[in-house]
């Protein structure tokens, strides 16, 4: 959400396109490797530092459950994917608190009630697919059309018609297509 500030500057008081994305990150945590919270969380943060093994277990778990609303999303049961993401917004309750360093720096967080830092980092994410489902519709989260990736994304594109997560997997995917189609003309 964007503000005037008083002075008539524009800020950004929430990202929830970060929020949202941290849900696509906890979403394409892969499912048996450990979780590394330096990736989840970043090397230089104090949540990577303070992480529990039970905090761990709630990053996988919420995971697996985001993926699913993506899957349900990108397979245009939208019912179904608010029904997952209001049940996610009841087990990881928002609170917003305002967070900086001084008056030019204020500026809105996502945070849960006395849970632990994974919590707060779930629900952030949940919050933050909940108002990208509302502003832009469950047909913009995606799965990889790429058969050996599977990761999930949020569609940017202009005309809703993105396909995989990444160019790196747009163009794996279309050079193995392409090879394919050359070794069915070579056979015949």
């Amino acid at each position: 959400m964007v503000v005037t500030g008083a002075n008539g500057d524009y800020r950004r008081v929430v990202d929830f396109d970060a929020y949202a994305q941290t849900a696509v990150n906890l979403a394409n945590l892969p499912p048996t490797a450990p979780v590394d919270p330096e990736i989840v969380f970043g090397e230089d943060s104090h949540a990577a530092a303070e992480v529990t093994e039970k905090d761990l277990g709630t990053l996988r778990r919420a995971g697996k459950k985001l993926r699913h609303v993506f899957e349900l999303g990108a397979a245009g049961a939208d019912g179904d994917a608010v029904e997952q993401l209001n049940a996610l917004l009841v087990a990881y309750p928002v609170q917003p608190r305002i967070s900086g360093h001084d008056a030019s720096d204020w500026h809105m967080h996502a945070t849960s009630r006395g849970a632990g830092v994974a919590a707060e980092y779930v629900a952030a994410a949940v919050w933050g697919l909940s108002v990208w489902l509302c502003a832009h519709g469950s047909d913009r989260f995606g799965v990889c059309a790429d058969e050996h990736c599977g990761n999930v994304y949020l569609d940017t594109s202009s005309n809703n018609c993105r396909r995989f997560c990444s160019e790196r997997c747009a163009t794996r995917s279309h050079v193995a297509a392409h090879r394919a189609r050359k070794r069915a003309a070579a056979v015949t």
